[in-house]
């Protein structure tokens, strides 16, 4: 599934080398690395990836701070629902994304930093 909102798209992938893939495709198309991410059930899986594809994990900037606090007292599903609202997506995307993410597939997301 694809989906583009006015201000993000995502797009889930099977594995680690469709992130990729998808990753330097959206950054042909004028995406800077500050406006992809990739989100992984595994937080190693998500780090190796993000890194193979120069791009980035949601952190802070996204989150805030009360968000990144919170998430370490959330579970892993829990934390990965914020990360993908503070995207931009509503809890019904963020809901389809984080059950994809329990079957072992990648998200990628590309979101404008700017206006």
């Amino acid at each position: 599934m694809d989906s583009v909102g006015a201000h993000a798209y995502a797009k889930v992938l099977e594995n680690g080398v469709q992130a990729i893939e998808e990753v330097n495709r959206l950054r042909d198309s004028g995406y800077m690395k500050e406006d992809l991410y990739v989100i992984s059930h595994d937080r190693d899986r998500e780090e190796r990836i993000a890194e193979a594809a120069d791009s980035n994990e949601v952190g802070l900037s996204e989150e805030g701070l009360f968000g990144t606090l919170a998430n370490m007292f959330r579970s892993r599903g829990d934390e990965l629902r914020s990360k993908i609202t503070s995207l931009g997506f509503s809890e019904a995307e963020a809901d389809f994304f984080e059950r994809e993410l329990d079957l072992g597939k990648v998200l990628v997301v590309a979101k404008k930093t700017s206006a």
